[in-house]
């Protein structure tokens, strides 16, 4: 059976699957690629403290090499449903556009690889030479607790280990095949408490300025830049995007102070080596403080090559163009993939993700099926 991508990611966006609801997503998914010869697993997880999410692992072939598409069925809230020009879950096509919430992030991707995957095992049969699998998460625009990190765990668990990936997140700024991403910088977040001693300004040695103290601290931090960028990467930036000691009053030295602090950082560093560098710059100022941290994943790279290749050879035979080899943007779920096998991402164009009337080409899905049908063909050595 040939699956439709561009029927499929419509049906997928009339789930009004915001994270962290299903709303029916992975049902959708699941039944054509059942009907395509797909074994399927569905995978729900819990924790404490976060909500409870389905996920979805299918795989056609029981030999390798083993090709992984990674994506995600969640989706950000609509927002203001009134901003909208259409319906956000209506999932219509007109004008040539594919339109709704997750069209490009990243509906119409998952649509397209299961579109491909079916045409390749259509033409070569079930028994071509290896396997072709979907991990399928609900949770990637949240705190991703309870979606691929261990969904990948259970694959290692039960013989499901991937030999190559691809992250279908949506890689092109403006035009499809411009770009696709071989790294993703590191991120790191920190909340900065400062404590000092209350009093009037006027009596400064009878108080201890938590502000003054928390502003020498950040000073250390951003006098010199972390470092000037690498072969893939561009320079680490550290950003303090909050300060605040919750003072109305201009007579009063203030007893705490707060900062929060955002880090991007490329492969030069850690997570750990960064929220080093903020306890140092703390202890350097002998301030009395306390700090959060939360690494959301480390940078990773896949250095140009052999899956990299096939990628830009395929998009290049559909575009025309070949693809940027980027390292730019936010995290996705790629940052837990590279610790099992590499893994690159190229997806549909990404200029209304997240926005209100958000769109793609509907050309762009069918040619998405085309580039992601070219991956396939060599990555299993079947196109001459």
């Amino acid at each position: 059976m040939t699956i439709d991508a561009l029927a499929l990611a419509q049906d997928l966006i009339r789930c009004p699957s915001v994270t962290p609801e299903d709303a029916g997503a992975l049902d959708t998914l699941e039944a054509p690629l059942r009907a395509a010869g797909f074994a399927t697993w569905r995978l729900p997880f819990a924790e404490d403290g976060y909500p409870d999410i389905d996920n979805l692992f299918a795989r056609i072939g029981t030999g390798g090499p083993h090709f992984c598409y990674a994506g995600h069925t969640d989706v950000v809230p609509a927002g203001d449903r009134q901003a909208w020009s259409f319906d956000p879950f209506a999932g219509i096509v007109e004008d040539g556009l594919l339109k709704g919430r997750g069209a490009c992030d990243m509906k119409g991707s998952v649509a397209a690889f299961a579109a491909a995957a079916s045409r390749f095992v259509d033409r070569h049969g079930a028994d071509f030479g290896g396997s072709i699998s979907m991990l399928i998460t609900g949770d990637e625009e949240a705190e991703a607790v309870n979606g691929t990190q261990k969904v990948l765990a259970w694959m290692a668990a039960n013989g499901h280990a991937p030999d190559a990936a691809l992250v279908g997140e949506p890689s092109c700024p403006e035009t499809l095949g411009e770009t696709m991403k071989i790294g993703r910088r590191g991120s790191v977040t920190a909340t900065l408490t400062v404590e000092g001693l209350q009093g009037h300004v006027a009596y400064p040695d009878r108080t201890d300025n938590a502000a003054n103290r928390l502003v020498r601290v950040l000073s250390r931090l951003i006098a010199e830049p972390l470092d000037r960028g690498t072969a893939h990467f561009v320079a680490s930036n550290l950003e303090v995007v909050s300060i605040d000691v919750g003072n109305t009053a201009f007579n009063v030295v203030p007893a705490r102070a707060v900062a929060k602090i955002a880090c991007r950082y490329n492969d030069l560093h850690t997570g750990d080596d960064i929220i080093a560098r903020i306890h140092a710059a703390a202890e350097a100022e002998d301030a009395r403080y306390t700090m959060t941290a939360q690494k959301s994943g480390d940078c990773f790279l896949t250095e140009p090559g052999p899956l990299s290749d096939m990628v830009q050879a395929a998009v290049k035979d559909v575009t025309g163009m070949l693809p940027e080899l980027s390292t730019t943007g936010g995290t996705s779920d790629a940052r837990f993939i590279k610790d099992h096998c590499p893994v690159v991402e190229f997806g549909l164009v990404n200029k209304t993700i997240h926005q209100v009337d958000e769109h793609v080409e509907a050309a762009d899905v069918t040619r998405l099926v085309r580039i992601y049908l070219g991956v396939l063909e060599r990555f299993f050595d079947r196109q001459a």
